[in-house]
C-alpha cells in the first residue's frame, strides 16, 4: 500500500483530510466543503457521491483544486509570476514552500523555463 500523500502531525492538513490516508491521486481536492462532498456523519470523512475521498482545504496541502480520482484529472498547476521583479523571490519563497511534492516539481519546471527565456 503506498503511503498517505500528508504524514505527520505538525502539517496544516485538516485531522479528517483524505490527504492523510491516501497517496496524491487517490482523492479530490474541492475549491471548498460543498453539497458536491457531504460529511459522512458514519465516519467523519467527505466523499463525492461515487465514493471518492474529498479534500475541502486544498490550500492546506498544497494543491490545486482538481478531481484527480473522479476524472482521472493530471495535476496542474500555474506559476502566477508578480509584476515587479522585486517581488519575485518573497514570491518563489510562498509558492515553493507551501507547495506540494508533486506541484512542486511542475513549478520548478515553470521557473525553470521561465528564468532561461
Amino acid at each position: 500500500m503506498e503511503e498517505a500523500f500528508v504524514g505527520g502531525g505538525e502539517h496544516p492538513a485538516c485531522g479528517i483530510c483524505p490527504s492523510r490516508r491516501f497517496p496524491l491521486g487517490e482523492f479530490d481536492a474541492f475549491e471548498r466543503p460543498s453539497g458536491e462532498c457531504p460529511f459522512d456523519p458514519s465516519d467523519g470523512h467527505r466523499y463525492t457521491a461515487a465514493g471518492v475521498p474529498a479534500c475541502v482545504h486544498p490550500e492546506k496541502v498544497g494543491l490545486p483544486p482538481g478531481r484527480c480520482k473522479t476524472e482521472g484529472v493530471p495535476l496542474t498547476a500555474e506559476l502566477a509570476l508578480p509584476d515587479r521583479a522585486g517581488d519575485l523571490d518573497a514570491y518563489l519563497y510562498d509558492v515553493m514552500h507551501s507547495a506540494a511534492p508533486g506541484v512542486l516539481e511542475l513549478l520548478i519546471e515553470q521557473a525553470t523555463l521561465w528564468s532561461s527565456q
